[in-house]
């Protein structure tokens, strides 16, 4: 670690983002924390954060979407990791342009900035989304990319916007690709925290969409780690980068290692309003993080399954908490 170098966090109000600020100032960066203005005065899930944490960080609010806001952010700042994005699948059927101007339209953003400014280093967020379901297995960075939904398009289209500056602007960029992160603090939108906060509420009949997908799942310390480890490797410019468990379980498997994990029994019932369309669907997720290891000796702390059951505790114990679980509207779908 280099101690002098100042960290800009984007998307730090974010699961992710909130996660990644906390190891930055576990490891001793001084950072600074973009999050989207508000009149509430909210710094999302950074008010849940430890006091310590809280107390050390630098907050800039404003919108990833306004070229000036973004510059002011990131003057002062030697590194951004930039996380700043809307991720929900369902949404971006009904609101795709709003996914070009934040997820398309911001990058651009950061990256004209970094040229004005002379950024050091920039690491940018991508998805698994962007491979679709897969054509091979362990998935590898080389995959095809196969948009499936509006929203894997626009982080498509923003990964290849950042690479392009790397090439013909010498922009020093590494694009991060986590498969499917979880953890405490995420949002009901994605599967995990909707099985748990709906047993930790006391339902036994558990609403789901589809049960036949696989995925990759990460816990968040782990994809933390990976941004600060590929921060600071001068050999991952112009790289891209899986970051994955090295594990691959369904759905309905996922459903029963939680209820296993919660010591409880359900029911699973499926709810079509939860369901893709089907061509939308990804079927199938396995990473392979060989190059990420190769890099900078990255490998998952909570990989396989016996890694991710710990990960399932801990975020379910998160979830157990009164005061956690009253954020959550588990009678409600959240796309």
């Amino acid at each position: 670690m280099s101690s002098h170098k100042k960290v800009l966090v984007t998307g730090a109000d974010g699961f992710i983002g909130s996660h990644l600020v906390e190891e930055l100032l576990k490891s001793g960066y001084d950072t600074r924390a973009f999050v989207i203005y508000n009149s509430l005065g909210s710094w999302g899930w950074l008010d849940k954060i430890g006091d310590y944490a809280r107390g050390s960080i630098d907050v800039f609010t404003g919108d990833i979407r306004d070229p000036q806001c973004v510059e002011e952010a990131m003057r002062g700042c030697d590194i951004v990791l930039h996380l700043a994005a809307l991720i929900a699948i369902p949404y971006s059927y009904r609101a795709a342009q709003s996914y070009v101007d934040v997820n398309i339209n911001g990058t651009l953003n950061v990256l004209q900035a970094a040229g004005r400014l002379g950024t050091s280093r920039i690491v940018c967020t991508s998805t698994s989304e962007v491979y679709g379901t897969a054509q091979f297995v362990p998935i590898t960075e080389a995959h095809p990319l196969n948009a499936q939904s509006p929203y894997a398009a626009t982080k498509i289209g923003a990964d290849q916007l950042a690479l392009s500056f790397h090439r013909s602007m010498d922009t020093p960029v590494t694009i991060l690709r986590p498969f499917n992160t979880y953890g405490p603090r995420q949002s009901a939108r994605a599967v995990i925290p909707t099985i748990i906060s709906q047993i930790a509420s006391g339902h036994r009949r558990i609403q789901l969409g589809s049960l036949t997908p696989t995925r990759d799942f990460t816990f968040v310390r782990d994809t933390a780690r990976g941004f600060i480890q590929a921060m600071n490797c001068e050999n991952a410019l112009g790289s891209v980068i899986n970051i994955g468990s090295g594990f691959e379980i369904s759905i309905s498997e996922t459903v029963k290692a939680i209820a296993e994990a919660m010591n409880v029994e359900v029911e699973i019932v499926q709810d079509l309003t939860r369901m893709r369309p089907e061509a939308s669907e990804v079927e199938r997720l396995f990473a392979g993080v060989e190059y990420a290891k190769k890099l900078f000796d990255w490998a998952p702390e909570f990989g396989g399954r016996e890694g991710f059951v710990r990960g399932l505790v801990e975020t379910a114990s998160w979830f157990m908490d009164p005061a956690n679980l009253a954020m959550y509207r588990t009678e409600r779908f959240n796309e």
